[in-house]
């Protein structure tokens, strides 16, 4: 979150101080006299600033099509803010990694093997979603799957969960803030549209989301992986 309110005007939660320690003995924080973490809090424990508004889950089924039109163009131009973040000199070497510099915790991406291997080009990542379908009893589209994802050697800032979920709007339907960015990273740049365009509970979100979509990916490969996957 720091590094896209530090690059972008996107609306994200405020930082005010981590705890990555088992004891809270080892903080890090942005505020003079920040609030004392619980002695037994659980690791990763992360405050922020409260961003107003209310959930779009909350309110996308009683939109009309014009304001889910508008809301969906918003999150589109959000997203392009955030495919523009330059990638730090320190994480020029992995193809997709965690914000962090991590692997990713993706249920497609998560490594067989260990210690865990980066994933240092679009090829790398493509066969190791093959990996992960084929140990996963995928059998119908073993000697096509590796063909048919999407090949891309361009790899941009991706929040990799925009859903009604981890969205903020107004009363006036105008997006407040966006939240959760626990699985952001460096990824292909079809996977966030491919991400928003997974199998979901909101009814035609997705649908909206994809009239809506600037630029639209061949996801046959994903979601034959997904079918097995998940």
């Amino acid at each position: 979150m720091r590094l896209v309110s530090k690059n972008t005007e996107v609306p994200v939660p405020e930082v005010l101080f981590t705890d990555f320690s088992a004891d809270g003995a080892k903080m890090e924080t942005e505020t003079e006299e920040p609030p004392k973490p619980n002695s037994h809090a659980p690791k990763g424990l992360i405050a922020m600033t409260i961003i107003p508004g209310i959930p779009l889950e909350k309110k996308w089924d009683s939109l009309d099509d014009e304001a889910k039109e508008s809301t969906c163009l918003q999150l589109w131009d959000l997203i392009s803010k955030i495919r523009n973040i330059a990638r730090p000199q320190e994480l020029e070497g992995p193809y997709q990694c965690a914000a962090d510099g991590s692997p990713s915790r993706d249920p497609m991406l998560e490594d067989l093997q260990k210690p865990v291997r980066p994933l240092t080009s679009d090829l790398e990542l493509r066969a190791r979603i093959y990996e992960r379908y084929f140990h996963c009893g995928g059998s119908r589209y073993k000697n096509q799957l590796l063909d048919m994802l999407y090949r891309s050697e361009c790899s941009v800032f991706t929040h990799a969960d925009i859903a009604p979920r981890n969205v903020m709007v107004d009363e006036q339907n105008m997006v407040t803030g966006i939240l959760d960015w626990e699985s952001a990273g460096w990824y292909p740049d079809y996977w966030e549209y491919a991400q928003i365009m997974r199998p979901a509970f909101w009814g035609d979100w997705s649908v909206w989301m994809e009239k809506t979509a600037p630029q639209r990916w061949d996801l046959e490969g994903i979601n034959a992986s997904r079918k097995v996957l998940f």
